[in-house]
């Protein structure tokens, strides 16, 4: 299997070769990237990391990227976006869904039931961005990549096994679609960003959270809960991710160094960057096994009953949308299309 720090090392030596050739001069180019994890979080130290120690290397050491985890920079989580356009930041990453209402299309990989593998989603999602998002909802910025996580699941303190388990049940919503489905299925949706996940489930505060396996370990979610309920079949939601820079920084660099973010970026980053987190979910999982925990798995013929509660998400979405002059239907169609077409290829 290929390294993944030289996954995206199709421009690596001939940039450098291309650099050294022109004879530029060693002008040095120092970009903060900020975002919301501790630094030993999947996604920074085995998606940020990757790309930013693969853009320094492609540079010849030209472009520094400090890296600033856990909202070192200030600020909160939501206030991501507004940071990189507004220049406190020269790149982030976020979840999307921390701003609703900003990005709508990207929701259609946010609906409930609708995404079965992270890869393949990742590879629709950018694949749509670049032809209705880009010059639209993320006009202003420079998009890096674009994808999502691994299932997403209820980690609870009691059990779940059916919908019902959950009314009265006050569970952290990671996004406004996640919310809609808690409503539906008879919980309160508290929403939080995930940093502030442990902290409310040690203090009840919330009796339980929805979160992709991969994220308990830093959060500790296994050790504070005994009952994880997971599900065959399509998962019960996932969330968007977008890693961007800030336009006029791009715009600052010389062609060279544009190349190299552009090469390091994209469609196949965006890929590698969903495959690796929902990799990282079996370890993850394997922790909660390793505690004795309640791992509930609701078979395909049980979740048709959740996915029939839901359904109506879909035809309220697809009414919102068509509110803001988008056609949801026909974005929930292509994005179908496309990740079947990337699972047919892989």
């Amino acid at each position: 299997m290929t390294n993944r720090r030289t996954v995206f090392g199709l421009f690596g030596a001939a940039a450098l070769a291309a650099i050294a050739a022109s004879g530029a001069l060693a002008q040095e180019f120092t970009l903060k990237l900020h975002q919301f994890l501790p630094a030993q979080s999947t996604v920074p130290a085995q998606i940020l990391d990757v790309w930013a120690d693969n853009v320094e290397r492609d540079s010849a050491g030209r472009i520094k990227i400090e890296r600033y985890p856990s909202m070192q920079l200030g600020g909160t989580p939501p206030e991501l976006i507004d940071q990189v356009q507004d220049g406190v930041a020269d790149i982030i990453w976020t979840v999307v869904g921390y701003t609703p209402g900003r990005f709508p299309s990207t929701e259609v990989f946010e609906l409930p039931f609708m995404v079965s593998d992270a890869g393949a989603a990742s590879y629709a999602y950018w694949k749509m961005f670049e032809e209705h998002m880009a010059d639209t909802e993320f006009s202003g910025l420079h998009v890096l990549g674009t994808w999502v996580h691994g299932p997403g699941l209820f980690h609870t303190a009691d059990p779940v096994q059916t919908p019902d388990d959950l009314v009265g049940m006050r569970i952290r919503g990671g996004s406004r679609l996640v919310n809609q489905l808690l409503e539906i299925l008879g919980a309160t949706p508290v929403g939080m960003p995930v940093p502030a996940v442990s902290e409310s489930l040690s203090k009840g505060v919330i009796n339980g959270a929805t979160v992709p396996w991969e994220v308990t370990t830093s959060l500790k979610v296994a050790e504070l809960v005994g009952n994880h309920t997971e599900f065959e079949g399509p998962a019960l939601y996932t969330l968007t991710f977008v890693l961007a820079m800030n336009e006029d920084v791009y715009n600052s660099l010389p062609a060279d160094l544009q190349a190299v973010v552009d090469a390091n970026s994209g469609l196949e980053f965006s890929v590698f960057a969903g495959n690796t987190q929902q990799a990282a979910d079996g370890p993850a999982r394997q922790v909660a096994v390793d505690l004795g925990n309640n791992i509930i798995t609701i078979s395909r013929a049980e979740a048709e009953r959740w996915q029939a509660l839901a359904a109506p998400i879909y035809d309220t979405w697809v009414a919102e949308m068509a509110t803001k002059g988008i056609d949801g239907q026909a974005l929930i169609d292509e994005a179908r299309a496309l990740m079947a077409e990337y699972s047919a290829a892989n």
